[in-house]
């Protein structure tokens, strides 16, 4: 593997000093992006374009064409795992994400079992092994996973949900079977993010995407004692270099310096939280990601500036910041916005460092 030739995310993961703030975006390859959609036409279906090394691949470089970014991040899905567990993924036209085998009865928890990520999901380390060699030491690839609470919640709802009604009352009426489930799918996850380590991922992420929905009694039975055991079972160095790790709970932030005691490297933030106040609640704990609202690219070029050097001002002249939206862009950005986000990270974090 070629010897990275911007290596500034991997030393802000770490608090490092950088000679500016090294910015990606979450879900950079997706439909916000004409070429994506013509990738995905071609592939016929979402799924398929997971499944092609070839074209998850060509879709995780398209956003590195058209900016200036300092990561890209392996184009896949977190349903992969429960999917390579046997729930049978598919997605329906206009709903999202379901499972044809959604877990319902004591025995289908009691039989779940760890997929090896060498047998259904090779398909991933193929896809990242294909990455890494096409970046060719450009920028770090950051690998990724669903947290253990965010996976059982689809698997047990059997896709999206407005109230999470089936797995609360799973977690409340019968926590031995939850606990189960989350026990199985924390392997699950530590064994994929470790394939995704060995195949070529320098830094790992990962998406407790539902963490917020629970309360915070619930927070840390069922989703933060999870995470902190997927970070504990992570491959820490490869190849003489450290592997960083970065949590994001969306909603987490009444749960920040708990979050930052786990063992990871770098905490994730949504946009609901003021990022210098995170920065003085964790001190030099962790590394913070984040945090611009990503509806702000809706507004005019000159808003998005705006909004992104308050980011920057907010969090101030500190090691430890990678630029981030605090969710994933929307599907219905407009392309040239992400190019005055990038510019500007780049350029005002520069004349931030100059003041000193």
């Amino acid at each position: 593997m070629s010897r990275l030739k911007n290596d500034t995310f991997l030393r802000a993961l770490l608090r490092q000093p950088t000679e500016y703030t090294p910015v990606w975006l979450m879900r950079q390859a997706g439909r916000y992006l004409p070429e994506y959609c013509e990738t995905r036409r071609r592939a016929g279906n979402f799924l398929n374009l997971c499944k092609s090394p070839a074209m998850a691949c060509e879709v995780t470089l398209q956003p590195l064409a058209r900016y200036d970014l300092d990561a890209a991040i392996l184009f896949s899905d977190i349903l992969t795992v429960p999917d390579a567990m046997g729930l049978g993924l598919y997605f329906a036209e206009g709903e999202g994400p379901r499972f044809e085998r959604p877990l319902k009865d004591e025995w289908e928890i009691r039989n779940l079992s760890a997929p090896d990520p060498h047998a259904e999901l090779q398909y991933v380390m193929d896809a990242v092994s294909e990455i890494r060699r096409a970046l060719d030491g450009s920028v770090p690839l950051i690998g990724f996973s669903g947290s253990p609470w965010t996976l059982a919640c689809y698997m047990v709802e059997g896709g999206s949900s407005d109230d999470y009604r089936k797995v609360k009352s799973l977690a409340y009426s019968r926590p031995d079977l939850m606990h189960h489930i989350l026990d199985v799918t924390a392997q699950a996850v530590v064994n994929y993010l470790n394939a995704q380590i060995e195949a070529g991922a320098q830094a790992v992420m990962v998406f407790d995407s539902w963490g917020g929905v629970l309360s915070e009694a619930a927070y840390r039975e069922f989703s933060l004692r999870y995470l902190e055991q997927v970070v504990a079972g992570l491959i820490r160095e490869r190849d003489g270099q450290r592997v960083p790790s970065i949590v994001f709970t969306k909603g987490g932030g009444l749960w920040l310096e708990s979050i930052a005691a786990i063992g990871c490297d770098a905490v994730g933030l949504d946009w609901t939280m003021d990022i210098g106040r995170a920065r003085q609640l964790v001190g030099d704990k962790v590394a913070l990601q984040g945090n611009l609202d990503p509806n702000v690219l809706f507004a005019p070029p000159e808003a998005v500036a705006a909004e992104t050097r308050r980011v920057l001002d907010s969090f101030g002249n500190h090691p430890g910041h990678v630029f981030n939206l605090g969710h994933g862009i929307s599907q219905f950005t407009p392309p040239e916005n992400v190019n005055v986000l990038v510019d500007t990270v780049h350029s005002y974090s520069r004349e931030i460092r100059a003041r000193g």
